[in-house]
């Protein structure tokens, strides 16, 4: 994924109402679970089926931290899927979502005005309009940059053009992306 993507996924993930499991063998049988069989959570998590055989009976306790990291990084992408849904519903139908990015916003506008991009740090909410055209693109599989325009269009839309009361034709440009945080 990419920036945008990885917020989004950060700010479903945020949505569990109760913590993932805490130890490694809770954590490698929460994934059996979803997968149904050792094999899948082994290829999953790049180690062999045996090893995941031992961290489900218990003979395994604690993992290396590579594999520590991964495994709860796979937990989480699976935890609470009717919860994080949900959520993701409440905020294209009726919450919208909150994006705070630092990024370079460059300008097209109409002769005469200023167009130099420059670094700038905004927190903005979107509608759930832009919610929902993110989370569909997120869904369909579209790309960073595709996920970026619609970013880009909610905050021309909402912050630049204050909702078409101001900077008609203004058209922005959002590059250069030091972080986005996403929350809904």
């Amino acid at each position: 994924m990419g920036i945008i993507g990885d917020s989004l996924e950060k700010a479903a993930q945020n949505t569990a109402t109760r913590p993932i499991p805490r130890s490694a063998p809770a954590q490698m049988r929460f994934l059996l679970k979803r997968e149904k069989s050792t094999l899948a959570v082994a290829r999953r998590l790049g180690i062999s089926q045996r090893t995941v055989e031992r961290y489900v009976k218990g003979t395994f306790k604690r993992p290396r931290k590579d594999l520590a990291a991964r495994l709860e990084a796979e937990v989480r992408k699976d935890w609470q899927p009717r919860v994080r849904r949900r959520a993701q519903e409440r905020a294209a139908t009726a919450t919208g979502l909150v994006i705070e990015a630092r990024a370079r916003f460059g300008f097209t506008a109409a002769p005469g005005s200023t167009d130099d991009g420059r670094i700038r740090r905004v927190t903005q909410h979107l509608p759930p309009d832009y919610a929902r055209r993110l989370f569909e693109a997120q869904a369909a599989g579209a790309a960073e940059q595709r996920l970026r325009e619609i970013a880009a269009e909610g905050l021309q839309e909402i912050y630049f053009k204050d909702r078409g009361r101001r900077a008609d034709g203004l058209r922005v440009e959002f590059t250069d992306i030091d972080y986005v945080e996403i929350d809904f």
